[in-house]
C-alpha cells in the first residue's frame, strides 16, 4: 500500500528556512516524478514544485528562487527546501506522486509564515 508521510512544518517567521520532507513507502518511487502542492484556506491546491526521476525540476513562479525541491531514492524521500518563505506562503503542503490511473496524497503539513 502507498503511502506518503510529510513532516517539518511550523511557524516561520518571514525570511527564515524552513525544509519540508516526504517519506514514500509501499513501493520503489525513483521512476516517477513526485511534487509538492499547497491549499491556503479559501484557495485551490496549487502545484509548488515538482521533480521527475531524472531530477529535472519546476517550480510555481510564486516561489522560483526561493523554494528547491531534490529526491533521495535511497531513502524513498523528497523534500522541499523553503528559503525566504513570505506570509502568502501559508499553506497546507502536501506530497504527490502519480502511478499509472492512481493519484496519492500525503495527509499534508501545516506551515504558517509570521510578518
Amino acid at each position: 500500500q502507498v503511502q506518503l508521510v510529510e513532516s517539518g512544518g511550523g511557524l516561520v517567521q518571514a525570511g527564515g528556512s524552513l525544509r519540508l520532507s516526504c517519506v514514500a513507502s509501499g513501493r520503489t518511487f525513483s521512476n516517477y516524478a513526485m511534487g509538492w502542492y499547497r491549499q491556503a484556506p479559501g484557495k485551490q491546491r496549487e502545484l509548488v514544485a515538482a521533480i521527475t526521476s531524472g531530477g529535472s525540476t519546476n517550480y510555481a513562479d510564486s516561489v522560483k528562487g526561493r523554494f528547491t525541491i531534490s529526491r533521495d531514492n535511497a531513502k524513498n524521500t523528497v523534500y522541499l527546501q523553503m528559503n525566504s518563505p513570505k506570509p502568502e506562503d501559508t499553506a497546507v503542503y502536501y506530497c504527490n506522486v502519480v502511478l499509472g490511473p492512481l493519484n496519492y496524497w500525503g495527509q499534508g503539513t501545516q506551515v504558517t509564515v509570521s510578518s
